[in-house]
Order: structure tokens, then sequence, then C-alpha cells
């Protein structure tokens, strides 16, 4: 024989005996039995019921309540665990971002060499230029005096030729 009509609808915590009104309420219903073979009718005494509710719970609330024990501890190492492994991806990103700053470090100073090494070109160029302007400048001294000589010397040969030609006589 089945017994039907029978729902879990217990206390909402397991750790809980149910009240007596919960044992009231379920004296006060009949708990209709059906056979396989035919549709009939069967009452089971209230007492019964009660004392066999009684008996389930007391073998199964125990370890029902050893395990909501067990259940809520894993929860709490659950928490302590994601807690720590927060913690560590904390870390991590730390981690990278002192890496990214070795890294931004690294590049500057490679930076800074490179502008050292041009300081270094901009300086021997300015150097190069400045003799290049003095070269010139003496060239171009040299130059001229070499043309003021020349415009001496051809001054001089005019001078020389017109000391040359040939002066008529004065009559006196």
């Amino acid at each position: 024989m089945e017994v039907e009509g029978m729902e879990d609808e217990g206390p909402s915590s397991q750790s809980e005996i149910p009240h007596s009104e919960d044992l009231q309420l379920a004296q006060q219903e009949s708990l209709p039995v059906q056979s396989s073979a035919a549709v009939e009718r069967v009452f089971v005494d209230r007492k019964a019921v009660d004392k066999l509710t009684e008996g389930l719970l007391s073998h199964y609330l125990p370890d029902l309540q050893n395990s909501k024990r067990a259940l809520q501890e894993l929860t709490q190492n659950q928490l302590i665990l994601l807690d720590t492994l927060d913690q560590e991806v904390t870390k991590f990103r730390e981690c990278n971002t002192l890496l990214d700053l070795n890294s931004l470090f690294t590049e500057a100073k490679v930076y800074h060499n490179k502008l050292v090494n041009i300081r270094k070109e901009m300086i021997l160029l300015h150097e190069k230029t400045t003799k290049l302007k003095k070269r010139a400048l003496k060239l171009q001294q040299q130059k001229q005096k070499e043309a003021l000589e020349k415009e001496q010397q051809r001054e001089k040969e005019l001078e020389r030729e017109r000391q040359l030609i040939a002066k008529p006589a004065k009559r006196t």
C-alpha cells in the first residue's frame, strides 16, 4: 500500500523540531491510502502517524543537522578562499603595475640616452660649423687680400706703364 497526499512541508529551519501546531494540523487531517487493486479508502491512526513522524525525524534529523553544519562550514571556507583569491589577484595586478612601471623606467632610460647622444651630436655639429665659419671667414679674408694685392699690383703695373710711356718734352 502507498500513502498519498504526504508532502514535505516541514519547518523552514532543518534544526527545529516540528511545533505542536504542526502536529495538531497533521492529526486533524486523515490520510487516505490506496491499494493497487481497487480504490478503497483506508484511514491511518493519527497517533501512529505522529509516532512515525517523530521516529523519522529522530532518525534523520541529527544527520541532516550535521550535514547542515558541514555545508555551513564549507560555505564559510569557500568565502575565505574567495577573499584570499581576491587578495592574490590584487597582488598580481600590483605586480603587473610594477612591471609596467619598470618597463616605463627602462624605456625612459633608453630615450634619455638617445637624447644625450643627440645633444653630443649637436655639440659636435656646432663645433664643426663654428670651425667652418672661421675657415670660410679666413678664406674670404685671404681672397680679399689677394684681390687687393692683385689690384695694387695692377695699379703698380699701370703706373709703371704710364711712366714708361714717352712723354713729349716741353718746349722751353
